[in-house]
């Protein structure tokens, strides 16, 4: 295909997250929140997996979630950049703590509404379409320690109150709104997805489903309020997405395929189709899995399904039944990846791999028949500032050149995209290693991985080529 075509309206832009760029992270009496403590260093990732030693950041770590790159403070100016490249969309998410600090506070935190407030009318101001993501790896801190955070149901109806506070207060403001950031995330960083802490001799597995439930049935009760409050809306999922090869045509290798991506549909599977798929109950029975149901709940599954299905695509997969095979995998990504000869990789081990974006794409849209948003996709990689004060990206222009090829042929495929809001516009720190170094905006700014910096923004040579790309509406990727 030479000729790229993009729906009118399609939505062109970028991603961030509230605990990756805001900073400010006890301002306006905001509370604490997961990254808020998750230090840098070798740490963090046994952390994200449940092993926490504290619910209080330690002293003589540094925790780069606090300062981030202080967008609390720049959101106007760095909108007004994201403006410049002509963004049509930012996706973005709102601190739960910055809402309600404790999780359970008698009534909303009126510093925090009226910052986003501020900040939704920013992007209007711009004519850019705000997407909302509700929860984006920020469980209150104090709901972790009084009630094991999604364990427990309490927190579906404290999340449902908070959704319905932010519904009523942003009606006139925010139309695309998602529940819960890469939900499968649950299974594989139980903390930083849920909150969850694990005690020696827990049986893992039965907490993850559980609090899993407990996040469905929240997320469903989010979409019935979003379809009430604002019936105009648009409400979604979202994965972390990527579809699992098998090593080989051994029909071993195709069924661990099959049976590695149920694992993330689980949860889609329930926020699109409405009820819990018959592989999950045979994998509940075999594993000592008891899910505590409250009479209604699946109803509620039933009859509030998701609008779109948003998701996250940054590499393939590929998996062996071969346990020397798998002795090699690549262990840059959260998901373990048998080597893939087929396929290059980046600077953090992670595949590059275009055409499995077309792909998954399709496979998504095969099983669940939505209309799709692709709300993440980039490159995670070192970028040098020249002496002239420049940075010349095009190992991530040719990335997102690719990928954005691959997604033209998926619409031409016949998948409905809403939108492609690329990951990380303006650098921010990382979730997976909570470095700066590990950049992926079309914005450089000037801090490192122990906080130094002065956080000036400064253009890439990417900046002005997604400009192009958006201009163009996708027709010219060169």
């Amino acid at each position: 295909m030479e000729n790229y075509t993009f729906p009118d309206g399609f939505l062109w832009g970028g991603a961030i997250a509230a605990n990756q760029a805001e900073g400010a992270y006890q301002t306006d009496n905001k509370g604490l929140t997961i990254v808020d403590l998750l230090p840098t260093g070798d740490s963090r990732r046994a952390i994200m997996k449940g092993d926490v030693p504290s619910l209080q950041p330690l002293a003589g770590e540094f925790y780069p979630a606090h300062e981030a790159i202080d967008f609390y403070h720049n959101y106007k100016e760095d909108i007004a950049l994201f403006a410049e490249m002509g963004f049509k969309a930012l996706r973005v998410s709102i601190a739960w703590t910055r809402i309600f600090p404790t999780g359970e506070d008698a009534t909303p935190n009126e510093a925090g509404l009226a910052f986003y407030d501020s900040l939704f009318d920013e992007l209007r101001k711009h004519d850019i379409e705000p997407v909302v993501t509700l929860a984006h790896f920020d469980v209150p801190v104090h709901l972790i320690d009084t009630y094991g955070s999604w364990h427990s149901r309490e927190l579906v109806s404290l999340f449902e109150r908070y959704a319905k506070t932010v519904f009523e207060r942003y009606q006139d403001k925010v139309t695309y709104w998602m529940t819960f950031n890469e939900i499968n995330m649950l299974l594989h960083l139980p903390f930083l997805g849920a909150g969850l802490v694990f005690a020696e001799g827990d049986n893992q597995k039965q907490i993850q489903y559980q609090a899993a439930h407990h996040q469905l049935v929240a997320s469903a009760l989010a979409v019935k309020a979003c379809h009430e409050i604002i019936p105009d809306a648009q409400i979604g999922c979202m994965l972390a997405a990527g579809m699992f090869y098998p090593y080989s045509c051994n029909p071993e290798d195709v069924k661990l395929a099959m049976d590695k991506d149920r694992e993330s549909f689980f949860f889609i599977d329930v926020q699109a189709r409405g009820e819990y798929p018959g592989y999950a109950n045979r994998f509940f029975n075999e594993n000592n899995i008891h899910i505590a149901m409250e009479p209604g709940d699946l109803e509620i599954l039933k009859n509030h399904t998701v609008d779109y299905i948003g998701f996250s695509y940054y590499s393939s997969r590929t998996i062996s039944s071969d346990k020397e095979v798998m002795k090699k995998a690549t262990s840059g990504n959260v998901f373990g990846s048998a080597v893939n000869p087929y396929v290059s990789k980046s600077e953090w081990g992670w595949t590059i791999d275009p055409v499995g974006f077309r792909i998954t794409a399709n496979q998504l849209y095969d099983r669940y028949q939505k209309p799709l948003f692709v709300v993440e996709n980039g490159l995670g990689a070192i970028d040098q500032v020249t002496e002239a004060g420049t940075i010349e990206d095009d190992y991530r222009i040719a990335y997102l050149r690719r990928h954005i090829a691959e997604m033209a042929e998926a619409i031409e495929d016949g998948v409905p995209i809403i939108g492609y809001t690329s990951w990380g516009p303006i650098d921010i720190v990382s979730a997976s290693s909570g470095e700066m170094k590990k950049r992926y905006g079309y914005i450089y700014v000037d801090r490192d991985n122990e906080g130094n910096g002065t956080g000036k923004r400064i253009k890439k040579k990417s900046f002005d080529w997604y400009k192009r790309v958006i201009s163009s509406n996708g027709q010219q990727l060169d």
